[in-house]
């Protein structure tokens, strides 16, 4: 039952979010398209409900094809523009993501989508670890508001797990309150290294 409460709350509020936010988006997109060539929207292939791969959408943060020089970022990394940094540091460049959950891609809280191959692909992952498959993906969720990007790979979907497994109201409204902090406060919003370089 819960289920069916939280998608339907998820469209309500993503809905309602491009609409109240459509001005702001729109100067966003401005932003981007005078300060660097390429496309407004950069789109992504990720790993979704099921482990079924979908496109991401976010505003475009980085110079065109960045993630060929890796898919961390560093402190002043030269591939973030300044529009990205400030986007990425208040988390606007996540709010194309509002329509991936219209779509039916994404929930506003769940865990983060992956990369289809990193930290590993799908079918590398462990039985327990596919648990955190068995919900939609989010724009936040329970391991981005323990650590966020500073925490190894395994921790996180330990975190993810730990999610799916008491999936309620209450804990939805407790990230939903701690991601407000972090983005207020600009916590945890840089990758400080191989994070992904343990795997069990």
């Amino acid at each position: 039952m819960y289920k069916l409460f939280k998608r339907f709350t998820d469209i309500l509020i993503a809905a309602m979010g491009l609409i109240v936010l459509f001005p702001l988006l729109v100067i966003v997109a401005i932003a981007i398209r005078l300060e660097s060539k390429g496309p407004t929207i950069f789109k992504q292939y990720r790993l979704g409900l099921d482990g079924k791969p979908f496109l991401l959408y976010k505003f475009r943060s980085m110079v065109v094809d960045a993630e060929k020089s890796g898919v961390y970022e560093q402190k002043g990394d030269p591939r973030v523009t300044k529009v990205g940094s400030f986007i990425r540091k208040t988390s606007i460049d996540e709010f194309p993501q509002f329509i991936n959950i219209i779509k039916g891609d994404m929930s506003i809280i769940g865990p983060r989508p992956t990369l289809t191959y990193h930290p590993w692909p799908y079918e590398d992952y462990s039985q327990e670890q596919k648990k955190r498959f068995e919900v939609r993906p989010g724009v936040t969720g329970w391991a981005q508001v323990n650590g966020r990007k500073e925490v190894e790979w395994n921790r996180r979907i330990e975190y993810d797990v730990e999610y799916v497994n008491n999936l309620s109201l209450k804990l939805d409204l407790k990230i939903l309150y701690k991601t407000i902090y972090k983005v207020f406060t600009m916590q945890d919003n840089v990758n400080i290294g191989e994070t992904a370089s343990k795997k069990n």
